[in-house]
C-alpha cells in the first residue's frame, strides 16, 4: 500500500478535487488542475527541471502519468512553439500529470497562455498538493505502476470503480502504442531548429533524403534533420520497405515512440530487416532502436522503472566520452542478446543498461537517449552529424 508523508506539505488544506487511485486500492488525494474527468495509466516520475510542455507533448508517453518530481511547474507559461507532438499527430496522448505544488504564475516573454489553461485545452487532467517525493520513492521501489488520476471539482469519487478500472487496465507491456501516434498520412518536413531573433526557420536546401518512420516522432529530431540541410519526407509506422524504398531515400531515420517494442516489431522487424539489406544509412533513436535491435537479433524487456528525465549520463564506449543525456523509456535492450555482427556503443552510467549499438560493416547505428533534447546542451548533436556522414559516404560509393 501506498504511504504518503502528508507533513511535509505546506500548502493550505482546502475539498480535495483529485484523486490518484492504484490497483491495490491505495489512495492519494490533492488538488485538481487541468482538465476535468478520470483516466487510466501507468504512473512514472521524470526529474528534468524544466521543458514540462515538451514532456507532456512527447508522444513516447502515450498512456503513462507523469509525477514531475522538480516542484515547481508552470513558471514559464506555455506558448505554441514548445511543443514536440508532430503536426499530424493526433494531439497530446499523455493521460495524466501529478505536480507537487500548485501551477506557478507564468513569468516568461514567450508565453501566450496560463499553464493551467493549457492542461484544459490539451485535455490533460493534473493535480498537485502530494508528496512527489514519497510517489518517487513508491516508484523507485515498486516500479512503475497502475492508477487512476480523477479530478472532479465538487470532490466527489467513486474510489471502488476506479480502482477496478485501474485493476483491470492491461499496461504499457504487450502494447503496440505507435500505431495509435503515427501520422495519417506521408507528409515533408522543412521546420528548421529554434533562432533567438526568427524563431522557427525553413529549410531551402535539397540536400541528402531522408525517409523518417514514424512511431511517434518528436519535433525537434525532425528540425535536427533539417537542420543538416536534408529533404525529410515522413511516412506511417506500418509503411513497408518497399514503399520507403521507391522514395529513393539517401537515408532512413526510425523514430521515438510509446509502447512496447515487442509489440510494435509484429509489423515492423520485417520491414526493418528488409531496409538493412539494402545497404542504406540507418539511424535509429528511443522505440527506432529498440526496434532496429530486435530486428538485428536482440531482444527486449520492460524495466522496472524506467529511465526519464534529462540528466542522465551515458558513456560512449568508443570514446570514453561521458554526455547529459535526456531519456525517455520504459523498455531496455538485453545487452547479452546482441548478435555478434552488432556493437555496443554506449552504456548508462546509472543501471549500466545498453544505450547504443552499431552494425558491424554497415551503416547501420541507433541510441536508447534523445540527442535532439539539447540537455547537455549539445553533448549529442554529434550522432546527426555522424548520420549525416555516412551517408555522404554511401553516396560515394
Amino acid at each position: 500500500m501506498f504511504q504518503q508523508e502528508t507533513t511535509v506539505l505546506q500548502w493550505k488544506k482546502t475539498t480535495d478535487t483529485a484523486v490518484i487511485v492504484f490497483s491495490d486500492g491505495s489512495v492519494i488525494r490533492g488538488q485538481g488542475c487541468g482538465a476535468t474527468g478520470q483516466a487510466v495509466g501507468e504512473i512514472c516520475f521524470n526529474t528534468a527541471m524544466t521543458g514540462y510542455q515538451e514532456i507532456l507533448t512527447d508522444p513516447s508517453y502515450a498512456e503513462q502519468i507523469i509525477t514531475f518530481t522538480f516542484p515547481h511547474i508552470g513558471n514559464v507559461g506555455s506558448n505554441t512553439e514548445d511543443t514536440e507532438t508532430s503536426n499530424t499527430a493526433s494531439g497530446t496522448v499523455v493521460r495524466g500529470a501529478i505536480f507537487r505544488a500548485p501551477v506557478s504564475e507564468p513569468s516568461n516573454y514567450r508565453s501566450d497562455q496560463h499553464f493551467s489553461d493549457w492542461l484544459v485545452s490539451q485535455n490533460i487532467i493534473a493535480m498537485s498538493n502530494i508528496d512527489t517525493r514519497a510517489l518517487t520513492a513508491h516508484i523507485r521501489e515498486k516500479g512503475m505502476v497502475n492508477a487512476v488520476i480523477a479530478h472532479d471539482k465538487k470532490g466527489q469519487f467513486d474510489l471502488e470503480k476506479l480502482k477496478k478500472l485501474a485493476a483491470g487496465w492491461n499496461g504499457v507491456d504487450g502494447a503496440d502504442l505507435a500505431k495509435e501516434v503515427t501520422t495519417a498520412d506521408q507528409y515533408g518536413w522543412d521546420e528548421k531548429g529554434w533562432d533567438w531573433k526568427e524563431g522557427y526557420g525553413k529549410n531551402t536546401e535539397h540536400g541528402f533524403h531522408v525517409v523518417t518512420i514514424d512511431y511517434g516522432v518528436k519535433r525537434n529530431i525532425l528540425r535536427c534533420l533539417a537542420d543538416l540541410g536534408c529533404k525529410v519526407t515522413v511516412v506511417r509506422a506500418q509503411t513497408t520497405a518497399e514503399d520507403i524504398l521507391a522514395l529513393k531515400p539517401d537515408g532512413l531515420f526510425l523514430s521515438n515512440g510509446p509502447g512496447d517494442p515487442a509489440a510494435t516489431g509484429i509489423y515492423a522487424i520485417a520491414q526493418i530487416q528488409s531496409l538493412v539489406k539494402s545497404g542504406l544509412p540507418i539511424f535509429g533513436i528511443c522505440l527506432g532502436h529498440q526496434i532496429l535491435s530486435l530486428a538485428l537479433g536482440a531482444t527486449t524487456k520492460k524495466m522496472h522503472q524506467g529511465h526519464h528525465g534529462a540528466n542522465h549520463p551515458v558513456k560512449d564506449l568508443g570514446t570514453g566520452k561521458v554526455e547529459i543525456t535526456s531519456m525517455n523509456h520504459g523498455f531496455t535492450v538485453q545487452r547479452e542478446t546482441l548478435p555478434d555482427n552488432v556493437e555496443e556503443t554506449h552504456i548508462s552510467l546509472f543501471d549500466q543498461s545498453n544505450c547504443g549499438i552499431r552494425l558491424k560493416g554497415q551503416p547501420v547505428s541507433s541510441v536508447q537517449y534523445h540527442p535532439e533534447a539539447s540537455p547537455g546542451p549539445q553533448d549529442s548533436f554529434y550522432l546527426f552529424q555522424r548520420f549525416l556522414e555516412d551517408m555522404e559516404q554511401y553516396k560515394k560509393r
